[in-house]
């Protein structure tokens, strides 16, 4: 579907009226019917994804890299004449190009539902009147408007309005904004960074100049440094399978057993060992993570972004909106010249008016509503004319008529402006400001108030005290990010004293410093100031930036939060960029989260949730680990030492297929948050899992032991019995893996329960009755389920007094 109208040049060149009549379109825009029609001729506007055919897909899986090895055994297989091999390692192969395939579809339909509610919504013409509407929906021939903040959501010739400042860095990598004015073009992609205009759509989507070069949400593929861990631990279990692998194979060369049988054997070994659920089970935990951060109002961007959540120690964070109510209160009224505080009110309700909505004019009208004497008095008398507020005169002025037909006026404003009104100026004027003064330390803003005698002389009436209230759950979230380890600063644009105030009320700490204390210093300084201070006041945008930069030079995780279009720059730069409820889409394009609710709380459970998430992969790394120790020691070091198979290729192929499937429902785990930052201690995890694997060792040559020298079993009865107790003791070892403390200390979620045991009662089964293995009975299988359970017990035990040894280890180092 041809998305191409004009192009830029012709765009250019074209006068004003010859663009609308070659568009079919008039400066009051297209009407909702045309833009319909053309949506169908020209398509969406927006960058088509990359969308992969399901079929290509588990191809994908079916041929990739670590399927290769699976596919040989599965040849190998056909050559000797195995076919009940054949036919499991064959459905090994498709079940992990389906469950690969699968939950890759998954994860990327939960991306697509988070961008479609981070989509980008433009203010158009349509049937001569504005309207909002997502910006994938313009056409050719719109009218749209684009002002302070706006991303400019298609190619457009401005055609009213006076100039616009537009950021052009993403296109043309100029760090300067470039201005624009009537009859010139505007990108798709841009950003607006001041002015107002209208724009006529002429180019959209892959017919944009942006739309050329890069595609407009794209799916940044950076690997994190939590993935990078992660894929660290899969390559040195594919490092160590591959080794023990070739091992097998030359022992069983030496000692000339057929080669094929060896080599099949060696492969399928290496198999059990990989970790090829490790994509899977990272994707879908990402996924599973921010469609629940979704619903409580915390939209990911970048699903990396959850993992920088977890490590992340400082949070910078805005003070307006965030920790307080952005909503104005009035927090004392002072009187003057026998006048009483029921009088102050009274005139400054009737310098308002509610239909202006004007913020302060409203506190002021909602605190005489729940002051029944004033508004009775309100109700008395009759408005005649009304002043606004201008920001030349700093004032309101209302006339109004008593029920006597008297009239006099009353006002409002900046307090010096109301007290320059007034004859007692002088005699007032050191009282006032003195009050003023005292108002401003406690982080209060005053109005003055002021009406007419009978006389037509104005008095000054007094002062109300007007202040940003902090949110009622702003010192509990606070208290809660620091017991969690996160240290929050205030960073706010308003004065000290009312930085202070607002830190004293949510019971932050009060060391709050100015950009200057930092700006100008020797880097070394200027770091160690802002990394002590508490906040940071009387802060502009592009100071945010540098406080960032300055903490993380220390080593800290920072989190930022910011709405406009001058905090873009410190949100890409912060490792955890989060744009506020109501953000311009400049700064929800360069924040990795966007929150949909004001406060700090959306954070407080964003935290919580990454931490649980990083738990989970912590736990199926130890697992993975553990297990790749466990049964590849035991298998080699049996058939190197003892000449002995303890397994057969097909008992390895049921053993890695029937423990894939549980591992994928880990995603949905429970887990405890962690109290403090996380950080990848690879003393602990490695320590864990090898001791916890050597257990396993020891505890299968102990089985071996009996099965050969008690029982007396044949060698196949003998390798069932393995078999089982390798199935078994594996998912019960997960149960150990996921918890610090003892196994029982955090209930499995539901889904893991009935995945492990569902696949035991199989593998149980499978033995007991001969279904493609040896049989052994009830009887035997009770036993390794005895045996698995009470090594689980001592492992469990064991575990939970090594954990703090290998804490301190590492800590130490």
């Amino acid at each position: 579907m041809s998305q191409i109208a004009l192009t830029a040049e012709e765009a250019r060149a074209a006068s004003r009226e010859e663009l609308f009549r070659r568009l079919a379109s008039r400066p009051g825009g297209l009407s909702a019917a045309e833009a319909a029609d053309r949506l169908k001729r020209y398509g969406y506007n927006e960058i088509p994804e990359r969308r992969v055919n399901p079929i290509v897909r588990f191809l994908s899986y079916f041929w990739g890299p670590i399927p290769w090895m699976i596919e040989s055994a599965v040849l190998i297989s056909i050559v000797l004449g195995r076919w009940e091999d054949f036919a499991i390692i064959f459905s090994l192969l498709l079940f992990n190009a389906f469950v690969g395939s699968w939950q890759e579809s998954k994860a990327d339909t939960a991306v697509g539902m988070l961008k479609k509610n981070l989509a980008v919504r433009s203010i158009v013409f349509r049937d001569g009147r504005r309207v909002g509407v997502p910006a994938r929906e313009l056409v050719p021939g719109d009218v749209v408007r684009i002002r302070l903040g706006d991303i400019v959501p298609a190619d457009v010739k401005l055609v009213d309005g006076e100039y616009l400042l537009v950021d052009e860095s993403a296109l043309t990598g100029e760090s300067l904004p470039v201005d624009k004015h009537m009859s010139d073009i505007a990108y798709s992609g841009t950003v607006v960074r001041r002015g107002e205009m209208n724009g006529l759509v002429f180019a959209t989507g892959t017919a944009s100049y942006f739309g050329r070069t890069a595609r407009l949400v794209a799916e940044t593929k950076t690997v994190s440094h939590f993935q990078q861990a992660l894929l660290n631990i899969g390559n040195y279990l594919i490092s160590l399978a591959l080794v023990l692998a070739v091992v097998v194979f030359i022992v069983g060369f030496i000692r000339q057993q057929g080669v094929l049988e060896t080599l099949q054997f060696a492969l399928i070994l290496t198999v059990a060992a990989i970790p090829a659920a490790l994509p899977a089970v990272l994707t879908t935990t990402m996924a599973v993570g921010a469609m629940d951060l979704a619903k409580r109002q915390a939209i990911v961007s970048r699903l990396i972004a959850i993992e920088e959540l977890a490590s992340m120690d400082v949070l910078c964070s805005d003070k307006t909106g965030t920790i307080t109510e952005n909503r104005l209160a009035i927090a004392g009224i002072e009187s003057y010249a026998g006048f009483t505080k029921e009088d102050v009110l009274l005139a400054a309700r009737l310098a308002s008016r509610e239909e202006d909505r004007d913020p302060i004019g409203m506190v002021i009208i909602e605190r005489v509503e729940e002051t029944g004497n004033v508004a009775a008095r309100v109700d008395m008398y009759r408005p005649v004319s009304f002043s606004p507020f201008d920001p030349v005169s700093k004032r309101t002025i209302a006339v109004v008529e008593d029920s006597e037909g008297k009239r006099f006026s009353a006002a409002k404003g900046a307090p010096q402006v109301i007290l320059g009104l007034t004859r007692d100026r002088q005699a007032l004027s050191a009282g006032v400001l003195e009050l003023i003064d005292a108002f401003a330390t406690r982080g209060y803003r005053a109005l003055g108030v002021a009406m007419t005698d009978e006389l037509g002389r104005w008095r000054f009436v007094g002062l109300l005290a007007l202040y940003d209230p902090p949110r009622k759950d702003s010192a509990e979230t606070i208290a809660t990010a620091r017991s969690m380890g996160v240290d929050v600063k205030m960073v706010t644009g308003d004065h000290t004293a009312i930085a202070r105030e607002i830190a004293a009320a949510v019971n932050m700490p009060t060391a709050v410093t100015t950009a200057s204390c930092f700006l100008g210093r020797p880097e070394h300084e200027a770091e160690q100031i802002v990394e002590e201070a508490d906040g940071f006041a009387e802060v502009f945008p592009e100071h945010k930036y540098r406080i960032v930069e300055l903490l993380q030079a220390r080593g800290h995780v920072v989190g930022m939060t910011g709405d406009g279009v001058n905090d873009a720059p410190a949100l890409k730069k912060a490792n955890v960029g989060i744009a506020v409820a109501g953000a311009t889409d400049a700064a929800r394009s360069s924040a990795a989260i966007i929150l949909t609710e004001a406060g700090l709380s959306v954070i407080i459970d964003a935290i919580k949730k990454s931490r649980e998430i990083f738990r989970r992969m912590n736990n199926y790394a130890i697992y993975r680990i553990t297990e790749t120790i466990r049964v590849l020691f035991f298998i080699a070091l049996s058939i190197v030492v003892f000449g002995f198979y303890p397994v057969t290729a097909l008992m390895i192929v049921l053993l890695a297929l029937l423990n894939d499937f549980p591992i994928m429902t880990i995603a949905y785990d429970n887990v405890r948050y962690s109290k403090t930052p996380e950080r990848w201690n690879f003393m602990t995890l490695l320590g864990i899992s090898t001791l916890l694997g050597l257990i396993g060792v020891v505890s299968s040559f102990g089985l071996l032991y009996i099965g050969v020298v008690i029982l007396q079993l044949s060698t196949a009865a003998l390798q069932s019995l393995i078999y089982l107790k390798l199935s078994v003791s594996g998912h019960l070892v997960l149960f150990a893996a996921r918890t610090t403390g003892p196994f029982w200390s955090i209930r499995p979620a539901t889904p893991l329960l009935l995945a492990v045991f569902g696949t035991q009662l199989i593998a149980t089964l499978i033995v007991v009755y001969g279904f493609l293995l040896p049989p052994i009975g009830w009887s035997l299988a009770l036993f390794v389920w005895v045996y698995g359970v009470a090594l689980f017990l001592i492992t469990d035990f064991i575990k939970v007094r090594a954990y703090p040894l290998f804490e301190r280890a590492g800590i130490r180092r």
